[in-house]
């Protein structure tokens, strides 16, 4: 029988609930406050680790070479959503610890999040509500003046799942839609609705610009001082993937100085941010604490689809979202030896 840890709790509850009704996987859950010298037992005979995300999760249970040396007999891990970016992807791979993920499972919960940004910014909507709940009348409707999304252009960075969906509700407003992404071809363009440019281009021809790729050591910083600069004065910049991928001072420093007419941003280098972090003083900056996914049907998704993926690795099949297809060499012959049996191809 497998076994399979988690700390705390799975995004829904239909998670847990489906695993438990297969004989051949054993659900332990942990709990941050039990004993650490008990944790650390359960962990080091565990086969499968369930990953919360990053912000939830202690640092001493990321899943690093270190923690890789101490479970021993862990064959696969899991994080809950898409993003990976606590898992050492490369220790895993040489350990011989497959890495899977909920790709898609947040696409339309995150897109429609972004279109709610754009709406909400382009409209002024935070802006006058602001003002109508303010004693003064020291304005009037016409200091609010807004812009439609229609004929607009925007550009995606990224155009996996969430990329792809946000095209596709672009296209409902008429929009133009570019798109800026290294790993995917000319077809994949065509199929998912954008037009391929480079990053500059991409910069300097939106009036919305969404960042929908995953932080990696390629994109840690990629949007910074000159690609704010790039932009156009009334343009709005949004960010629903990871801290860390644009510069939060440069951002800062562009809406500022007006180089900017707006952003929306839900993910910080710190999460939380803190109530005075720098952006919070600007009217046309809306900031969210990282909930663009965290819906009620995003949350059955991930922990479905995290459940059903977790059947099929303990079965000894490949999962359906592999983040190291490297590894499925090691991983079966580690398999073989752990489980007694061989994968099923």
């Amino acid at each position: 029988m497998a076994n399979l840890v988690y700390f705390e709790n799975w995004m829904d509850p239909i998670g847990p609930e489906t695993i438990s009704a297969s004989s051949s996987i054993e659900l332990m859950k942990m709990l941050f406050s039990d004993d650490p010298g008990q944790t650390w037992r359960v962990l080091e005979t565990a086969h499968g680790y369930q990953c919360l995300p990053s912000t939830e999760t202690e640092e001493q249970f990321y899943p690093s070479a270190d923690f890789l040396t101490r479970c021993p007999n862990l064959l696969a891990i899991s994080v809950s959503g898409a993003g990976y970016d606590m898992v050492d992807v490369d220790a895993c791979t040489e350990a011989g610890v497959l890495v899977a993920n909920q790709s898609g499972a947040n696409a339309e919960s995150v897109a429609q999040h972004v279109i709610g940004l754009m709406l909400s910014l382009a409209k002024q909507i935070i802006q006058t509500d602001r003002a109508i709940r303010r004693v003064d009348r020291n304005w009037t409707r016409w200091d609010y003046v807004g812009s439609e999304l229609t004929g607009r252009t925007l550009g995606i960075i990224g155009l996996g799942k969430v990329g792809r969906r946000l095209a596709e509700i672009a296209k409902v407003f008429s929009m133009n839609v570019i798109a800026y992404d290294p790993y995917i071809t000319d077809d994949d363009f065509i199929e998912r609705g954008a037009m391929s440019v480079t990053l500059k281009d991409l910069m300097s021809k939106s009036d919305f610009v969404s960042i929908n790729c995953p932080l990696t050591e390629e994109t840690r910083g990629m949007i910074g001082e000159p690609e704010f600069d790039a932009m156009k004065p009334s343009a709005i910049f949004i960010s629903t993937a990871r801290g860390g991928i644009h510069d939060e001072v440069a951002l800062e420093k562009a809406i500022a100085t007006k180089r900017l007419a707006g952003a929306g941003v839900d993910v910080f280098n710190a999460e939380p941010p803190a109530h005075d972090h720098p952006l919070m003083r600007f009217e046309n900056v809306i900031a969210s604490p990282h909930n663009a996914g965290v819906t009620t049907d995003c949350m059955f998704n991930m922990a479905k689809w995290a459940a059903d993926q977790w059947i099929n690795i303990f079965d000894g099949k490949r999962p359906q979202r592999f983040i190291n297809p490297e590894v499925w060499p090691k991983f079966s012959e580690r398999y073989s030896e752990i489980m007694g049996r061989p994968v099923a191809g």
